[in-house]
């Protein structure tokens, strides 16, 4: 049984950083291309981030509303895939996901299943 758990949300003041960090159980995490998704109450979900398999050299993918300022990498010794957010706004407040997708699909705007949602990290931006 797959269960993916993210990590490292919290409370941060505008311009400032966090990292999360997406582990998995039941799932090789190097071996799926894997996306940050986020949604914010009364909006929804957005796809943020994305770094495909280590068979497809881990090509990242980005949305416009975090490209230069989040950071998505992989940790294939410790089965982990993270996110390092700077420069945080009070829009990039939400709950944070991490799941299983196709990222050439989804960034170019196919449907494409996404699989394994973890429960989520909540992030809130103060001003």
């Amino acid at each position: 049984q797959v269960q993916m758990v993210e990590s490292g949300g919290g409370l941060v003041q505008a311009g400032g950083s966090l990292r999360l960090s997406c582990t998995a159980s039941g799932l090789n995490l190097s071996d799926y291309a894997i996306g940050w998704f986020r949604q914010a109450p009364g909006r929804e979900r957005e796809g943020i981030s994305c770094i495909s398999s280590r068979d497809s050299d881990g090509e990242t993918y980005y949305s416009n509303s975090v490209k230069g300022r989040f950071t998505i990498s992989r940790d294939s010794a410790r089965n982990t895939l993270d996110l390092q957010m700077d420069s945080l706004k009070p829009d990039d407040t939400a709950t944070y996901f991490c799941a299983a997708v196709n990222c050439w699909y989804y960034y170019n705007g196919y449907d494409t299943p996404i699989a394994y949602w973890g429960v989520g990290t909540q992030v809130t931006v103060a001003t």
